[in-house]
Parts: structure tokens; C-alpha cells; sequence
């Protein structure tokens, strides 16, 4: 478990933009210690320990690339239609023992290696079969046509898969490809998640007159595994600051990060921050992000602590923008780089200057065929119906002072956020 200062998350000065404060926690978060190795079939979504390099090349041998007859580059026709004879037949899997001659072409099928002597490939389309059985070829193809090359995809010694990525279905096949049947990688990172307070309680549990369900703990879960965390659900702890320190305290010695929703602001029944302070250090974020304020960081016994708003709405964006990086910054991971997707504005904002805004909007296609950003009709933070009914979010940067119809936003959809 990587063991943090109390003062890791210290810095003075003003307000942080979220880029500043994404990259300040990937230059001050240590990653986990400790690694293992999975089975192949398991390995998706885990963060890669050691560079992977290629042992042989891909393809191993050359072969066809397409149905059809293979032949020598010099045996190819001169001027004008050419006959020659099938020495053989060779499908995908067999292999040749003779070496073509002069006049000789063999057919071949997608995959089959090359036979000695071979170096081109004549689509089954562009040849006619006569009556007795050879085949006469155009002439016009150039040499080494049709052909895969051994090492085309990947040369021997090459580093395919990098030590600190995120291992993708792509990725798993690259390894499979390579004879790899199991792979190196970080461990996971243990996550303890909890809710405080007398006015949520649990799905199914009795519900008060004056209670909430509990939604924000789930919907972290959710976030954390999807991004490969092993999380510990704490439940919901009552409003006791000194049932939840001790809830702190515990849960640092067994977790690398300790996760929660609300309670850090500076009110008086904000128990979450009393109680983070009796047991280790906080320090409050203030970063220029909306929906998000509070956003907290601080240490309790060398764990790291991340508190997070009330609001679903502005837990969901403030999770997605800084606890994200945090748990990738943990995992040994390089952070995704997020690349939004520039999209014609179906609507009017206004906003601030110096904060970074998230609008929650859908995608429609417009009379024109032109994609254009709608936004969900209504503000607030703690409306689900607003993540549950559009597609992303609109990114408006630090400069921007407002949208109209026309211009053009930046669009991240939920699953780049994921």
C-alpha cells in the first residue's frame, strides 16, 4: 500500500483549475505496490506491469492474403494472357515441401504460407480455368502482390503492449496472438466507499418521511469497478463523528484510498470533515469546476482520502474529472487522454470566467444532418434524471463566457468518462 505524507496534497495560492490540480495528483500520487499474474482471459480492463515485447514476428510465415493462385515474380506474364500449370493446392494451416518451377503456379487460400519460390498472388477473380484444369493469368500484376509479408503486423523484439496501460480487448488479443497465455499485471487498487448521514438509508430498508434512498454509494461502486478498483462497501454511517474517525481510521490500514460523498464542506453537520481532521489531515481542493465544489483530498495513517460533493450530479463530474486520475495515478496507470469531440451548440449559456463548466446535454441530428448538442432542460446537481437522459457532457473551458445557438462546444460522452 502506497504510504502518502500528510502534506502530499498541501499547496497555497488561489483557486486551482482542474487541469492543475489532475496534473498536481499525478505528480504526487504513488502508485500501489505489488503485482500478479492473470490468466490471459482475465487480463482485460487490468493495468499492464512490465513492457510486453513480441518474441517472433507477426505473421510468423509469409502467406496469401487473398483466395487465389501463388507464383514466382519472375515467372510473371509478359504481354498478354499466360497459361501455367497447378502444381498443388495448399489451404490455410498446410505448408509446401517442393519449390515452384518455371510455368507452375500452386493455388493457395487466405492464410496458407508461401510455397518456396513463391512471392505473388493472383486473386481467384482475375483468373480464368481452362478445360483442362490450368489456369491463364492476366498479365499487369506486380510483383509481390497479395502477399503478407512474415513481420508485416509486428517484427520480432518490438514492445507492443507498454507497462502502465490499461489492457483493452485489442490489447488481450495482440498477447494471444503471441502465445502469451498469461500476463503480468498490477495489482488492483482497494477501495473503501461509504455514505454518512440520517437521512439516507439503504434500497429496500424502511424509508422515513424525511429519508433519501442511498444512490451516491452505488453509483461510485460502480465507477470504481469499471475502472478496475477492488472496492469495500462501508455502508451508510450515521451521523457520529466519532463512529465515522474510527470507520477512517480502520479503513486505512487496508485500503489505498478511502472514498465518500458529502459531508467535507464547511458547515456544522459536516461531520465528514470534523472527523477526517481527528484522525489525519485534510486539505481542501478548491478547484474551479461546476457542477463540483467541494471537492476534498487529504491522508488519514499514509492512505489517501477523496471526498466528494452530495449532489449525484456534481459527485458524478467531480469523479470523473479528479477522482479518475487519482485512481489511475494509484493503479500505475496513464490517465486516457480525453479527447472531446467538437459539436454544433443547440442552446444558449451563460457562465463564468476562470471555471471549467460541464453542461449535460443529448445528441441530435439536425434538419441539416449536422450533429448538434441539445441541453438537458433543467439545472441542478442532484437531478439522476439529467446523467440517466442525455449522452455526455459539454466541456466549457476556462475562457468561455458563454454558449449560443451556432457555436461550436466541446462534447465528452459518458463512456470516455468511464
Amino acid at each position: 500500500m502506497a504510504q502518502l505524507s500528510d502534506d502530499c496534497f498541501a499547496f497555497g495560492g488561489p483557486m486551482r483549475t482542474v487541469d492543475e490540480t489532475v496534473a498536481l495528483i499525478a505528480a504526487r500520487l504513488p502508485a500501489v505496490e505489488g503485482c500478479e499474474t492473470v490468466p490471459l482471459d482475465t487480463a482485460d480492463g487490468r493495468v499492464l506491469a512490465q513492457d510486453l515485447t513480441a518474441p517472433f514476428p507477426l505473421p510468423p510465415f509469409t502467406n496469401s492474403a487473398v483466395d487465389g493462385y501463388a507464383l514466382a515474380g519472375a515467372d510473371l506474364p509478359g504481354d498478354g494472357d499466360t497459361t501455367y500449370t497447378v502444381a498443388e493446392r495448399l489451404q490455410a494451416g498446410m505448408a509446401s515441401e517442393r519449390r515452384l518451377a518455371g510455368g507452375e503456379t500452386v493455388r493457395i487460400f487466405t492464410g496458407a504460407p508461401m510455397p518456396a519460390g513463391a512471392d505473388t498472388v493472383f486473386m481467384q477473380e482475375d483468373v480464368r480455368v481452362a478445360a483442362d484444369g490450368r489456369v491463364i493469368f492476366p498479365a499487369g500484376l506486380k510483383r509481390g502482390a497479395n502477399v503478407r509479408p512474415a513481420g508485416e503486423d509486428v517484427a520480432t523484439g518490438t514492445v507492443v503492449l507498454s507497462a502502465g496501460q490499461i489492457l483493452r480487448p485489442q490489447d488481450v488479443a495482440m498477447a494471444a496472438a503471441l502465445g502469451f497465455t498469461e500476463i503480468g499485471v498490477r495489482r488492483r487498487v482497494r477501495v473503501a466507499v461509504f455514505s454518512t448521514g440520517n437521512e439516507i438509508v439503504g434500497p429496500g430498508a424502511p424509508r422515513g418521511p424525511a429519508q433519501l434512498f442511498d444512490s451516491n454509494r452505488f453509483m461510485l461502486g460502480a465507477m470504481l469497478r469499471r475502472l478496475g478498483c477492488a472496492v469495500t462497501d462501508l455502508g451508510i454511517l450515521a451521523d457520529d463523528r466519532e463512529r465515522i474517525a474510527g470507520v477512517l481510521r480502520d479503513a486505512a490500514a487496508g485500503h489505498d484510498l478511502i472514498l465518500t460523498s458529502g459531508g467535507v464542506s464547511t458547515g456544522e453537520a459536516d461531520h465528514v470533515k470534523a472527523s477526517v481532521e481527528s484522525v489525519g489531515t485534510l486539505v481542501f481542493w478548491r478547484v474551479a469546476i461546476k457542477p463540483g465544489r467541494p471537492v476534498a483530498m487529504g491522508v488519514i495513517d499514509g492512505t489517501a482520502f477523496i471526498g466528494l460533493p452530495g449532489n449525484p450530479v456534481a459527485g458524478f463530474v467531480t469523479f470523473a474529472r479528479i477522482a479518475r486520475p487519482a485512481i489511475h495515478a494509484l493503479a500505475g496507470a496513464s490517465t486516457p487522454a480525453l479527447v472531446a469531440t467538437p459539436l454544433r451548440a443547440a442552446f444558449s449559456y451563460r457562465k463564468k470566467a476562470g471555471r471549467r463548466e460541464y453542461v449535460r446535454v443529448t445528441i441530435r441530428r439536425a434538419d441539416d444532418g449536422a450533429a448538434e448538442a441539445v441541453k438537458f432542460p433543467r439545472e441542478g446537481a442532484g437531478l439522476l434524471s439529467s446523467l440517466v437522459e442525455t449522452d455526455g457532457l459539454a466541456e466549457l473551458r476556462e475562457d468561455c463566457l458563454g454558449v449560443a445557438p451556432g457555436d461550436t462546444v466541446d462534447f465528452l460522452p459518458y463512456a470516455s468518462l468511464l
